[in-house]
C-alpha cells in the first residue's frame, strides 16, 4: 500500500509594519474618487439646459448642482445662441461671484464679441457646434484649473485685442488704468446728468441695490467723498 507525505505547514513570512502600511495606502488610492468639479449650468432655454446636464450627467468628473447651490460652483457654464445683452447681463452677474469661473458655450460667436465677453470675465469659450461630451467636460475642467480655453481661429485675434488693449491704456477686463470699469462710468454720466438711483436703476436695468454697490465701490476704491465728487474724478481723467 503506497503511504502519503504527510501534508506540510505552510509558513507565511510576517508583514513589516512599513510594507503593511504602504499596502494600505495603495489600497486606499485605489479606491480613492477623482475630484469632482461642481458646476452650475445656465441656459437662455429649457432644451439647452436639458441636453447639456444630460451629457455632463454621465461623467463622474462632474457634480452638478441645482440652482439653490449655484453660489458654490467652481465653474458656471453659460449656454446661448449669441452673446446678446440678456447673455451679458447673465454673465456680470456671475462675474461678482469671485469664487467661480465662468465658460461660454455659444452658437454663433465672431471677433466683435471678443471685448464684451472679456470684460464679463469669461475664460473659456466652446462653439455649440463643437460641444461634445468631452470637449465640454475639458472646458470644465480648464475652468477648474484656473487655465482657458478659446476657439484657435479665434486666439490670435484676442491676442490683438489685449495688445490693443494695452497700448490704448485700457485694462482687459474693460478697467482703465483709473481702476473704472464701463459699468461704472456709465453709471457716473447719469449721476453727472442729474439722475437719482431709482431712476438711474431704470435706465441701466439693474437693481437700486446694484446701483448703490456700484457707486460705492467707485467712491471707496477711488477714496472719494461722494457721487460728486465721482463725477469730477471721472471728468478730470476724461473717464466719461
Amino acid at each position: 500500500m503506497a503511504l502519503h507525505d504527510e501534508p506540510r505547514a505552510v509558513t507565511v513570512p510576517a508583514q513589516s509594519p512599513r510594507s503593511a502600511e504602504l499596502r494600505a495606502t495603495v489600497l486606499s488610492a485605489s479606491h480613492t474618487k477623482p475630484r469632482r468639479v461642481s458646476v452650475s449650468v445656465y441656459a437662455e432655454d429649457l432644451i439647452l439646459h436639458t441636453g447639456i446636464v444630460q451629457q455632463l450627467r454621465q461623467r463622474p468628473e462632474v457634480d452638478l448642482l441645482t440652482d439653490s447651490e449655484a453660489d458654490r460652483a467652481q465653474a458656471s457654464l453659460v449656454v446661448v445662441d449669441t452673446v446678446d445683452d440678456a447673455a451679458v447681463k447673465l454673465l456680470h452677474r456671475l462675474r461678482r461671484n469671485t469664487a467661480t469661473r465662468t465658460g461660454l458655450v455659444v452658437a454663433s460667436f465672431g471677433s466683435r464679441a471678443l471685448p464684451t465677453v472679456v470684460e464679463c470675465g469669461v475664460s473659456a469659450v466652446l462653439r455649440r457646434a463643437e460641444a461634445d461630451q468631452d470637449r465640454l467636460v475639458h472646458l470644465i475642467t480648464a475652468l477648474a484649473n484656473g487655465e482657458g480655453m478659446l476657439p484657435g481661429d479665434l486666439l490670435g485675434k484676442l491676442l490683438d485685442y489685449l495688445g490693443g488693449m494695452h497700448h490704448s491704456g485700457l485694462d482687459p477686463r474693460g478697467t482703465t488704468y483709473s481702476t473704472l470699469t464701463a459699468r461704472e462710468a456709465d453709471m457716473l454720466k447719469l449721476v453727472a446728468e442729474g439722475l437719482d438711483t431709482a431712476e438711474i436703476a431704470q435706465k441701466t436695468s439693474y437693481s437700486e441695490r446694484t446701483v448703490k454697490n456700484v457707486l460705492h465701490d467707485v467712491t471707496t476704491r477711488l477714496q472719494l467723498r461722494n457721487r460728486a465728487h465721482a463725477v469730477g474724478y471721472a471728468m478730470r481723467h476724461g473717464l466719461i
